[in-house]
């Protein structure tokens, strides 16, 4: 008897399946503020959304010194953890989003996620909303170089034993359809997020879902 091949859908978190721009913005804008640097605007730092911190930090101020550099991040990671710890920190699930990935894995999918956030930071923003025990993958920029590498992506495949043509990336910005690419999986991308779709569509995004009806349409 034939096994059926896994289905293996990996998700992108800020802005595809929460929506934290806000505390993102805020908190970027305060580390540079406490690193005595100037603040980007806000529509740079929700351009970043996504990439590992070191990197997003670089391309919101190239010229930076590396020591200044390295405080803006130990200042962001700071008084993210801070917020979260004072019960402050805002991550909601878009609408939809828990019945979707209830829906797919109780149809056999196998549900991976690839995230810019940290090992800490993903932890607890599935614990919050119930849904660790639905992933068999966890991929974060703690253990791999910055989207849009596709080394998250390729370690999360090896973990659900699948092959790139059995699975999906579902994301919001350029990175996330760059890092399919890169490991030669379909990209989905998502319009609610922090990328515009006509970008994700330039990038190769095999296809672009509106809302999250289409998206388990499309899935």
């Amino acid at each position: 008897m034939t096994r059926p091949k896994p289905r293996l859908a990996v998700f992108d978190c800020d802005g595809t399946l929460v929506d934290g721009q806000a505390d993102i913005c805020d908190t970027m804008v305060q580390a540079f503020e406490r690193a005595k640097i100037p603040a980007p605007d806000r529509n740079d730092v929700r351009r970043i959304v996504g990439l590992s911190l070191p990197v997003a930090i670089r391309k919101l101020a190239p010229d930076l010194t590396d020591n200044d550099a390295r405080n803006v991040v130990e200042f962001y990671k700071s008084g993210y953890f801070a917020r979260r710890q004072e019960g402050v920190l805002h991550e909601p699930l878009y609408d939809g989003i828990a019945d979707l990935l209830g829906a797919l894995h109780g149809s056999g999918w196998q549900l991976a996620v690839a995230t810019g956030k940290s090992d800490r930071g993903l932890e607890a923003v599935l614990a919050a909303h119930g849904l660790t025990d639905l992933f068999v993958s966890l991929q974060t920029a703690d253990r791999h170089p910055s989207k849009p590498h596709p080394a998250m992506l390729e370690a999360a495949l090896f973990e659900a034993g699948a092959t790139p043509d059995e699975a999906v990336m579902i994301g919001d910005t350029t990175f996330d359809i760059d890092m399919a690419r890169a490991a030669n999986v379909r990209a989905v991308g998502v319009a609610w997020g922090y990328h515009e779709p006509g970008e994700l569509t330039l990038a190769g995004a095999a296809a672009i879902a509106q809302d999250v009806a289409d998206l388990e349409r499309l899935l």
